[in-house]
């Protein structure tokens, strides 16, 4: 058949469309294309942070919804600080925190000594404050407060310490989460007066008071216009700051008659900018949408409790989220060994920082970051690039998610593993001298591996006693611990 030129013009242009059509759009079925990134696979461990205006107060991340609620510790500390919420509301914290003392190269260099491999600050919490030039919200850090493009700094700091970047989004229960703004006191000498969200102070910061509820999950009713700009806001996030790691607090928004669809259109966006990006979200079907495979999941200071096939990720703090005085924080020890019980399940560890409102850090989180990273400076190979192994570990002891410190011992066991050798970490030091740690998986029983050839103790210099046994591989600890946590075993067998 001889083709016209208008038939030759035709075929051209459909093949311009389809090169151009992007791979993702905005259904369950196109984003479960999705694979995870090996660059997050082997990572393994990152670090973020909460920091607004809230942490002016240090009371924590949701001082802006609670200094509302009467009866709460917040409404009450608020009374007495800065007085009544319709004289003194959480907008008037923006202009006290100034963020003086933010040197992000220095913390960048602390998060990369402590060992993380990417660092993902919280970009916008549900306080409704973009930290970054917003385009689409005046209510951002370099209009108002700081007058800093803290996500640009963070971002120039990250990838000059070679890390990979990110940001956390919570922006999308905003609308009745800080709908509290716009009440009033149901007794007492305020009864009836109303808050400044109510009063119309602060006008874009407080959502607009629809009749919508003040419940703190994704909003049921959020209204097109308030879906709209929060997708605007997110895609020029995306488009502007180029981030790695993306993450929604919450399954996909929104409920209701939007049934996620907004929710996803970012996501869909996200993965045709971001080829190598990684999306978080979390199984929570009565914030939004979930499906299986659109995403990598996350889990709030939890975990699986076995090994998932795709990768995933928990975000836990070791205090609270947001800078709270006086708050207690977990040991190093159990922060190493939540790591190793995530890593031995395929997942990675995402771990909140809390930093005051000045941008520093307190003494006990910078000590804790820096014995963390002497951790990995003897372990890390048998953490970076690790895939797990058929089984995730041994032993009876659980960490609970309200752990301060670990409750495991040197009968509890990880497993990682990397090309042909075999990480055993036992999860603290073993004492009896004379008898030794036994691992009865490792038997000549077991079909799945061969004769174990080799045993070592990684940051241990010197042979190590040890002998392959019926009752599994026992492992005769030395005298001197090479470090001051869980101690990883490298396993070779007969090829």
């Amino acid at each position: 058949m001889k083709l016209t030129m208008t038939m030759l013009a035709l075929a051209t242009t459909t093949a311009v469309w389809a090169e151009d059509k992007p791979k993702f759009v905005n259904t369950v079925e196109s984003l479960q294309q999705y694979e995870c990134a090996d660059w997050f696979r082997d990572a393994k461990f990152g670090i973020y942070l909460h920091w607004g205006a809230y942490s002016v107060a240090e009371q924590g991340e949701w001082y802006a919804r609670n200094l509302y609620i009467e009866g709460r510790p917040e409404y009450e500390h608020h009374l007495k600080t800065y007085g009544h919420p319709s004289e003194f509301g959480y907008a008037d914290f923006i202009p006290m925190w100034k963020a003086e003392n933010f040197d992000p190269d220095a913390l960048l260099a602390l998060f990369k000594r402590s060992g993380a491999k990417y660092f993902t600050p919280c970009a916008v919490h549900h306080d409704n404050f973009d930290l970054w030039d917003s385009k689409y919200h005046v209510w951002n850090s370099v209009k108002k407060g700081p007058k800093k493009d803290l996500i640009q700094m963070w971002k120039d700091a990250t990838h000059k310490a070679g890390l990979r970047f990110g940001v956390t989004t919570h922006l999308s229960r905003s609308y009745s989460w800080l709908n509290t703004a716009n009440q009033s006191d149901t007794e007492g000498p305020k009864k009836g007066v109303p808050y400044d969200g109510a009063q119309g102070k602060a006008k874009g910061l407080y959502p607009s008071n629809d009749g919508q509820s003040t419940h703190p999950r994704a909003p049921f009713d959020a209204p097109q216009e308030w879906r709209d700009n929060w997708a605007k806001r997110i895609k020029q996030l995306i488009d502007d700051y180029e981030p790695d790691h993306l993450y929604y607090d919450c399954a996909v928004p929104f409920r209701g008659e939007d049934a996620g669809a907004t929710g996803m259109d970012v996501i869909a966006h996200f993965y045709n900018n971001r080829p190598e990006g990684v999306m978080c979200i979390k199984e929570r079907p009565w914030q939004g949408l979930y499906a299986d495979g659109i995403a990598t999941l996350d889990y709030e200071r939890g975990k699986a409790a076995s090994i998932l096939e795709q990768p995933w990720q928990t975000d836990d703090s070791i205090g609270s989220w947001g800078y709270k005085a006086g708050t207690p924080y977990m040991t190093p020890d159990l922060v190493v060994d939540k790591l190793i019980d995530i890593v031995s399940k395929n997942g990675n560890m995402l771990l909140n920082i809390p930093i005051k409102a000045d941008g520093t850090l307190d003494a006990e989180a910078t000590e804790l970051l820096n014995k963390v990273g002497d951790w990995f400076d003897v372990n890390g190979e048998a953490i970076y690039g690790t895939r797990p192994w058929y089984m995730f570990g041994e032993g009876h002891n659980e960490i609970g998610h309200k752990d301060l410190e670990s409750p495991m011992t040197a009968k509890d066991f990880r497993y990682t593993t990397k090309g042909d050798t075999l990480y055993a970490f036992v999860l603290d030091w073993h004492n009896a001298k004379k008898k030794p740690v036994v691992l009865p998986n490792l038997t000549a029983m077991n079909t799945r591996i061969t004769e174990v050839v080799s045993v070592e103790m990684l940051g241990h210099e010197g042979d190590l006693k040890w002998e392959n046994h019926a009752d599994g591989l026992q492992v005769w600890f030395p005298n001197e611990k090479p470090c001051d946590y869980a101690y990883a075993l490298k396993i070779g067998f007969k090829k």
